[in-house]
This record gives C-alpha cells, sequence and structure tokens, in this order.
C-alpha cells in the first residue's frame, strides 16, 4: 500500500458508505477511549463496521467499537466514529487522517471529537470534562504530520494556518450548554504523545512547563486535517486519571475506562446542548 492515499481512494470509501446508508450527515463525531457509548444514542441509526469499508482504519484498542454510526441526534444527521485508530497502533498519519478526509467529501461541516486526557493540570480530577482551547502538537513537531505528501488542492492550501483550531463559537456554545445543565467545565490546552506508553513523571513536568493542562495519544492529527478542509472543530478531554507528576501515581489503561463511565453521562448532556444550540 502507498504511504499516502489518492483522492480517488478517498472516493472510494465515500462510496461505500453511501451505499450502505440514506443519511447526509452534516455533523462528524470522533469518540475517545471509553466513550463510545455516546452513538448509542444516535436515532435511526446505521451502523457499518470499520473491517467492512475499503481503506479505513480499524481500531485494535479495547474501549473502541470500531464501526460508523449514522442517523439523527438533536435535529441532525450526525456521522459517529465509534473508536478511532491510533498512530501508536502501527497506523500511517495518512491513515489516522482519512476518516476526516472522507467525513469532509461526505459534507460534514462541524467535528465534534473526544478523548481520554491525562490530567497535567494539578486543578484537574478524573471524572473532569475539558473544553480543549488550543494544542501543542508535539507529535507532530518530529515530522509525523497527516498533511504530510503531496498537497490534494481541493482539501485546502498547502499550508494551512492553525489559529483558532478549536472554533470559537461552538467553545462558547460548549460553555453555555455546561452552565444550563449545572456541568462543571474545565478549559485548556491539551498535547498529543505518540504512545502507547504513559509518560514519566519527568515527561509530565516538563508537559506542565510548556503550558499542557491534560495529555493524551490522539485528536491533533485528526483536527489538523478537518482544520485544512475548511471542517469546524469541537474538541473535548474527558480527564481520566492524574498525571504522575510525583512518581507515585502509575496509571493503567483499566483506570481509563473506568473513568469513561463517570464521564459519558456528563459528556452526553454537553455534547447534545452543543447540538441543540447548533440549530
Amino acid at each position: 500500500m502507498s504511504a499516502y492515499f489518492s483522492l480517488e481512494q478517498f472516493q472510494e470509501t465515500v462510496e461505500a458508505i453511501r451505499g450502505r446508508t440514506q443519511h447526509r450527515s452534516t455533523v462528524g463525531m470522533i469518540l475517545g477511549t471509553g466513550l463510545g457509548s455516546l452513538a448509542d444514542e444516535v436515532q435511526a441509526a446505521d451502523r457499518l463496521p470499520y473491517s467492512e469499508l475499503p481503506h479505513w482504519p480499524e481500531s485494535t484498542v479495547e474501549g473502541h467499537a470500531g464501526r460508523l454510526v449514522i442517523g439523527e441526534l438533536d435535529g441532525h444527521t450526525v456521522l459517529v466514529m465509534q473508536g478511532r485508530a491510533h498512530y501508536y497502533e502501527g497506523y500511517t498519519m495518512a491513515q489516522v487522517g482519512l476518516p476526516v478526509r472522507v467525513m469532509q467529501l461526505l459534507g460534514v461541516q462541524t467535528l465534534l471529537i473526544t478523548n481520554a486526557a491525562g490530567g497535567v493540570n494539578p486543578g484537574f480530577n478524573p471524572g473532569d470534562l475539558m473544553l480543549i482551547t488550543d494544542h501543542v502538537n508535539l507529535i507532530g513537531m518530529g515530522g509525523l504530520n497527516p498533511l504530510r505528501g503531496k498537497n490534494i488542492d481541493s482539501f485546502g492550501p498547502r499550508f494551512p494556518d492553525m489559529m483558532d483550531s478549536y472554533d470559537p463559537e461552538l467553545r462558547a456554545l460548549a460553555v453555555q450548554a455546561a452552565e444550563g445543565a449545572g456541568i462543571g467545565l474545565q478549559q485548556g490546552v491539551y498535547v498529543s504523545m505518540a504512545g502507547p506508553n504513559f509518560e514519566t513523571p519527568a515527561d509530565l513536568r516538563f508537559l506542565q512547563a510548556i503550558g499542557a493542562d491534560a495529555v493524551g495519544m490522539s485528536t491533533v492529527p485528526e483536527v489538523i486535517v478537518a482544520r485544512q478542509g475548511g471542517t469546524r472543530v469541537l474538541g473535548v478531554s474527558g480527564i481520566s486519571n492524574k498525571a504522575n507528576l510525583d512518581g507515585k501515581t502509575p496509571t493503567t489503561h483499566e483506570e481509563v475506562l473506568q473513568a469513561g463511565r463517570v464521564i459519558v453521562p456528563k459528556l452526553l448532556t454537553l455534547i447534545r446542548g452543543v447540538l441543540r444550540g447548533m440549530r
């Protein structure tokens, strides 16, 4: 397989999806580790396993169901990724970015993206929600960028600007929805690492020093692809654990999954409030 995808290959995936659903989505969602049960709220849904879609990367991590759920939610036709692919699973950045390209070709204009993240900010606790205001692309600073390779001009410019990557209007809707539902909502900067290992205490002290509030192993590559193509983005992290800054509190994947069960009800309320505000 080539390291990159052609427009024709993206179109093959698009046609496979269009052949399996009558829904025409304008809102996309990517659900992170342990957060996939949000997709159960989608009505009149068509469910498409990733394994049945050409070129689509399959999820291999516990907590990622690995299917598209396409249907209706709060007045919008949504395309929900119930689980995502990560670079650490052995996928290329082009593969990680493919789902967003396909969404754009399907007509998705707004992307709501979630993840499970470690709380670097000492004021954050497991179970908190953090509205992403900006990111630090550590995974990409060394060259792992989903836009690497020949640019397809129909998607966007060769050198896209990343200012306001997380749409201010959508963020304002999220704050309003959280206040209306009485949900605490932190705000901060998300740092994307390659993974799959959790960070050392020294790693975390470095991340704290450069302004990180939360750290995870996803999201930023997808946001870069979305923004190059003009897709509006709202990002929310579910804080699954406190960062091991003191070297005394080990982090486990089981802890992340358990925190997801606490986060999901609040995240569902927040996202549905945002969707209602988008009408």
